[in-house]
């Protein structure tokens, strides 16, 4: 059965000789708009148990939509120029901090505002600190193919522990990074790294900002950072995107794993430190990629308590 409807297709049956596809009517335009934007809204709202979150709505499953709804036949184009008229694009998703603390994140607002402004005038050496497991087999992104024709990339298929743990260090005051790589990341490996950092740095007042990971918190390594002279400000819990390394690493996969699977780790270390190396030759390219985040945007913060927190916070009178 499946056999004898798979027939090909040819391309544009549905458009126009103009190859412009039939514009919809103003009824069936307005329900495209209403449906896709309350998707919207319940994506953007707290997942509750036992209810079914809204259609994923792609152009294949709008077209079944309207087919269903108002017995109109279209085809993709004439949905995503509707869309386009509507003010809508398709764009990639980005989470809202559900479990975040506002107040802790203000706090540390206000606090790395600080650290940056002393950064700037070279009081310390201020270095933004996070590990990644980058995994020898390919990571497969978009490239340029012959049309109609898949994109291949060979991959022998490593094993999973065919890894390395990278420790990335964004230099704020520099405009550098350092990608150190060690075979898992642990306490003794982040008291090597610590002690690599001071030796880079003998003299300056060092402050190091990181996630809350278990190996972080261990008191052996805090003890390390004490004696090393190190100030250590933890990240406000889930909140990712006060750490300016996550960029590094999608350059990483970026530059050095797409589509190509590394056949030892040693390879795949070679690659990374020559990456380090050419990314440390352009300190304004590496600035750029690795902003740093240092306000809170009102609409992010909704996903933690609601927009009565978020008010409250903003209209805190300053001390």
């Amino acid at each position: 059965m499946a056999a004898s409807l798979q027939h090909r297709r040819p391309r544009g049956a549905d458009l126009s000789a103009h190859r412009r596809p039939p514009p919809l009517c103003p009824e069936i335009e307005a329900g495209l708009g209403e449906t896709v934007r309350a998707a919207q809204r319940s994506a953007a709202a707290p997942p509750v148990a036992g209810a079914d979150p809204a259609p994923r709505w792609t152009l294949r499953r709008l077209v079944g939509w309207v087919r269903e709804k108002f017995g109109r036949s279209c085809c993709r184009e004439t949905i995503r120029a509707a869309l386009h008229r509507l003010k809508l694009s398709w764009k990639k998703a980005k989470k809202l901090l559900g479990r975040a603390d506002p107040e802790r994140r203000q706090a540390f607002v206000e606090r790395i505002q600080d650290l940056l402004a002393g950064a700037q005038r070279d009081r310390h050496l201020l270095v933004y600190l996070d590990e990644a497991h980058i995994h020898q087999d390919a990571d497969l992104g978009y490239g340029w193919a012959d049309r109609g024709r898949r994109l291949w990339v060979a991959s022998p298929s490593p094993r999973l522990s065919d890894k390395l743990s990278f420790y990335g260090l964004y230099l704020y005051n520099e405009g550098q990074v350092r990608l150190w790589p060690y075979a898992r990341a642990n306490g003794e490996h982040t008291i090597d790294v610590l002690r690599r950092l001071r030796a880079e740095w003998p003299e300056d007042k060092l402050i190091v900002v990181w996630d809350g990971a278990s190996y972080h918190r261990a008191g052996v390594v805090r003890e390390a950072a004490t004696a090393l002279q190190i100030d250590l400000v933890p990240l406000p819990g889930y909140s990712p995107d006060f750490m300016p390394v996550e960029a590094l690493w999608r350059w990483l996969r970026e530059d050095v794993t797409y589509h190509y699977c590394h056949p030892t780790t040693e390879d795949l270390s070679r690659r990374v430190a020559a990456f380090e190396t050419r990314l440390n030759h352009d300190a304004c390219a590496v600035a750029d990629r690795l902003w740093v985040k240092d306000h809170l945007d009102p609409d992010e913060e909704k996903g933690s308590y609601g927009v009565i927190c978020w008010y409250r916070l903003s209209c805190r009178p300053l001390n």
